[in-house]
């Protein structure tokens, strides 16, 4: 019985050593893992071995080494990392260059396996020569289209200065963007470097694939350093500082390189795919356009004149609307298709192609569908007979329903759209009617209805709409009438321009480029979506009819005028469209007329996006979590860190 005390009290003690929280009031362990040794020691020279084994003071933990974990120069077979008990084993595959740094970049991946206490960014080094190069390069890369940070994109160094490096070469050094689109390029030796970042698909370190996206520029970077100081800030508690503690550190240069990414115009041409998810029009899918359309010669139909067929602009998806209501009932579209393709050696040549076009809803089944609604119509209206009612005994033809988009509130520069379900064959303007409301009376009022260009199905009413006038947009019954002889129904729907009071008028005063760039203007919401789009004009860009709120701005040097931004080539040393933000935001209130200066070149592209409407946020960094500071504070104690670890640890 004795035995089995000593055994259970043994049991205890071992327990209370062993804990790892503070279940009985104690402390927490919120000390962050420590690095005790490595082999081969850090920052040696001269080394040899492949594999690296780095030794801790406790157990460790790796999170996602895949994306976190860095190795440079960039390895084409990946290395092997572990994280096992107390260490951390690298084993590189790749053959090791001679007279070279490599450093092990792990950023924020290792921390303690009990707490998470993380241990911070950590960097291992070694070198195959004789000296070990320290020199880094960091700086940001931002989508150039809307000067978002890009996370996870690989950035590289190269020595050979030619453009054809990116293409033909390895990079020499590398690092990966954070969450801010951050990088640091560690273990640089003195020299001149071009700097590039790439979306490597096929994992080869250089520029390959026109789907990869890229940047590049032509500034010649030479690394260097330089000492400096950095205020840090010591805090008492989560909410008071302590004390401002300046600490010397080396200033690595450059640190601001910014790279602006974009992803080239695909140019290798092919069909994606053919789908009929309505019965009355497919749809073909290519990578791109080209402005000869492809040629379609039925197999089981006549396909002359067969078809209605849209486009967009691009014309890279067309759809053809079945003109003729036999080829709706008509499951399957047997058809030689003939179009212009890329093939292996890069050339467009004529490709032509038998396709099957199935319906995704079977003609039986809609017919299935159209005799149920027939039925429980049916029903309906012998109710209303038993009941001496109103009723019809035909069945009413499916009426054309136009989408209308206009709103009870309408502003003065702005026009009324309209999408048609199907294209139309006819068209009576006569029937579109504009009522204002003046002194108590309707008069007619002038529009414009059109066709939007390069948009088949859809139409615009424009019209001089008069701030605090009330307005009926009216149109009557069969104004339009689709290829399938549906017409529309009767519409209306009231409208009111706001007084000029409730407006503002905004003037942005523009400086830090040419005056000579075409450059678009647009003000922003808190989506980061364009409310309004000006062109410049002599420096100036005007937003009239402002709505209260707040807004952002951004800016688009149009190169080439058509208004939409372009994106780059890096063959033909064309970078992307540049894009500004003004860094700030702008309030805008009832009757305010505001003029803003605004340098577009003044802060570095990087800090330009505000933060409230940038979507990439940066991620939470980890930090020590200090909860003793709490626990002391509860115990009505002062907390010092040092001694408390020091006896927590003599008592065990």
């Amino acid at each position: 019985m004795k035995k089995l005390l000593y055994i259970f009290c043994m049991a205890c003690v071992v327990v209370g050593c062993a804990r790892m929280g503070q279940p009985d009031g104690g402390w927490f362990d919120d000390d962050p893992p420590v690095v005790i040794g490595s082999n081969p020691v850090d920052q040696s020279t001269n080394v040899s071995a492949k594999k690296i084994t780095i030794y801790f003071d406790e157990f460790i933990k790796l999170e996602d080494a895949t994306n976190k974990v860095i190795v440079s120069p960039p390895q084409l077979e990946m290395p092997e990392i572990k994280a096992t008990g107390k260490r951390i084993v690298v084993e590189l595959q790749d053959t090791l260059k001679e007279n070279i740094t490599y450093t092990i970049d792990f950023s924020d991946a290792i921390s303690d396996n009990n707490e998470g206490n993380p241990l911070g960014n950590y960097t291992f080094s070694f070198s195959t020569g004789d000296r070990i190069d320290t020199m880094e390069v960091a700086g940001y890369v931002l989508d150039a289209s809307n000067l978002e940070p890009i996370k996870g994109i690989l950035v590289g160094l190269y020595e050979d200065l030619a453009d054809s490096a990116f293409k033909t070469k390895p990079m020499l050094r590398v690092s990966r963007s954070d969450s801010r689109g951050h990088f640091v390029i560690k273990g640089v030796a003195p020299g001149s470097y071009r700097t590039y970042a790439l979306k490597d698909a096929d994992g080869d370190f250089r520029f390959g694939q026109k789907s990869e996206m890229l940047a590049f520029n032509h500034e010649i970077y030479v690394p260097s350093s330089k000492p400096d100081v950095r205020i840090d800030t010591i805090w008492r508690d989560s909410l008071h500082i302590e004390t401002f503690r300046q600490t010397p550190y080396t200033h690595f240069l450059p640190d601001d390189v910014t790279l602006l990414a974009f992803t080239h115009i695909q140019t290798e041409r092919f069909l994606l795919k053919t789908e009929r998810k309505d019965p009355e029009m497919f749809t073909m899918f290519f990578t791109y356009g080209h402005p000869d359309l492809p040629v379609i010669k039925g197999l089981n139909f006549n396909a002359d004149s067969a078809f209605v067929i849209e486009t967009r602009e691009e014309q890279d998806t067309i759809n053809y609307w079945l003109r003729d209501t036999t080829l709706v009932n008509q499951d399957t579209l047997r058809m030689e298709l003939t179009y212009m393709m890329t093939d292996t050696l890069g050339n467009l040549v004529s490709q032509t192609d038998t396709l099957e076009v199935l319906s995704k809803i079977p003609y039986a089944k809609r017919q299935k569908e159209l005799a149920k609604e027939i039925e429980k119509w049916q029903k309906e209206q012998e109710r209303l007979k038993k009941r001496e009612e109103p009723y019809d005994s035909i069945y009413p033809a499916m009426p054309l329903k136009p989408s209308v988009k206009a709103p009870q509130q309408i502003d003065p520069d702005k026009k009324i759209e309209i999408e048609m379900p199907t294209p139309l064959q006819r068209v009576d303007t006569a029937a579109i009617h504009l009522y204002s409301m003046i002194d108590s009376a309707w008069y007619e009022a002038p529009l414009t209805f059109r066709p939007i260009p390069h948009r088949l199905r859809f139409y615009e009413i424009q019209a001089e709409w008069r701030p605090g006038i009330e307005y009926s947009l009216e149109i009557d019954s069969a104004a339009f009438e689709d290829i399938y002889g549906h017409v529309s129904e009767a519409y209306k729907q009231g409208l009111k321009v706001k007084s000029l009071d409730e407006y503002s008028t905004l003037n942005i005063k523009l400086s830090g480029i040419a005056d000579s760039l075409p450059l678009r203007v647009r003000l922003l919401n808190k989506s980061d979506a364009i409310v309004k789009d000006v062109l410049a004009k002599d420096g100036v860009a005007k937003f009239e009819y402002v709505n209260p709120d707040t807004y952002y701005l951004s800016a688009l040097i149009d190169t080439n005028g058509n208004g939409v931004w372009d994106t780059g080539d890096y063959d033909a040393d064309r970078q992307a469209e540049a894009v500004y933000y003004y860094p700030r935001e702008i309030e805008i209130k009832e009757r305010w007329d505001v003029t803003q200066q605004w340098n577009l070149t003044a802060v570095p592209r990087y800090k330009q996006k505000p933060l409230a409407i940038t979507k990439q946020k940066a991620d939470a960094e980890k930090k020590l979590r200090n909860r003793n500071l709490d626990r002391a504070r509860e115990l009505g104690i002062e907390y010092n860190k040092t001694k408390t670890i020091k006896i927590d640890k003599e008592e065990k």
